[in-house]
C-alpha cells in the first residue's frame, strides 16, 4: 500500500470514528440525558444515557480520581499514541490490519476526548439484548473498538501472510 493511501485510510477511519461517536453523545446528552429510556424492536434495543467514569462495564469507576486519571486518560493516551505511531510507521502492513488498529485507535481517542472534556467520564447511551440477558451500556466509539479488535482476531485466525492465503483449517 502506497504511503498516500495509508495515511488517507488512517485519517478517514479516525475522523469517521472521533466525528460519528461525538456527534452521537451530543444528541445522546442532549436528548436522552434527562428523559427515560427510549426502548425499541420490543426492547431488543434501548437507548438509555449515562455517563461512565469508570472503562468497559464501568470497571474502577470507584477507584480514586487520580489513579482513574492517570490509568484512563494517560496511559490510555501513551497507548493511543504508540498505536497510532506503529500502524503510521509500519511499512508492510495489510490493509485490513491497519483498520482494524485505527478503529481500536479513533474508539480509544473518542472515548478519551469525552473523558478530557466532561471531567473524567464518557457518555454511553447504547444497551442491546432480550429479557435480562444485555450488553452494557456503550457507545459508537466502544463498538469502533470492538469492531477493532475483531477484525484483528479474524485476521489473525483466518489469514497467515501478507498474501491474503486463508489459512488450514
Amino acid at each position: 500500500m502506497s504511503a498516500v493511501k495509508k495515511v488517507v485510510l488512517i485519517l478517514l477511519i479516525l475522523c469517521s470514528c472521533v466525528g460519528c461517536d461525538q456527534v452521537t453523545k451530543t444528541v445522546a446528552r442532549n436528548h436522552l440525558a434527562s428523559s427515560p429510556p427510549v426502548y425499541l424492536v420490543g426492547d431488543v434495543f434501548r437507548l438509555q444515557y449515562t455517563e461512565n467514569a469508570g472503562a468497559l462495564l464501568g470497571l474502577g469507576a470507584g477507584l480514586p480520581e487520580a489513579v482513574r486519571f492517570w490509568a484512563l486518560i494517560v496511559l490510555v493516551g501513551v497507548a493511543l499514541i504508540g498505536m497510532l505511531r506503529f500502524v503510521w510507521t509500519s511499512q508492510e502492513m495489510n490493509p485490513m490490519c491497519i483498520t482494524g488498529i485505527v478503529l481500536i485507535i479513533g474508539g480509544g481517542f473518542s472515548n478519551l476526548l469525552d473523558r478530557v472534556l466532561r471531567g473524567g467520564a464518557v457518555i454511553d447511551f447504547m444497551n442491546i439484548g432480550i429479557g435480562n440477558l444485555r450488553t452494557g451500556i456503550f457507545n459508537l466509539a466502544d463498538l469502533a473498538i470492538m469492531t477493532g479488535v475483531g477484525i484483528m482476531l479474524a485476521w489473525g485466525v483466518f489469514f497467515r501472510d501478507s498474501d491474503n492465503e486463508p489459512s488450514a483449517p
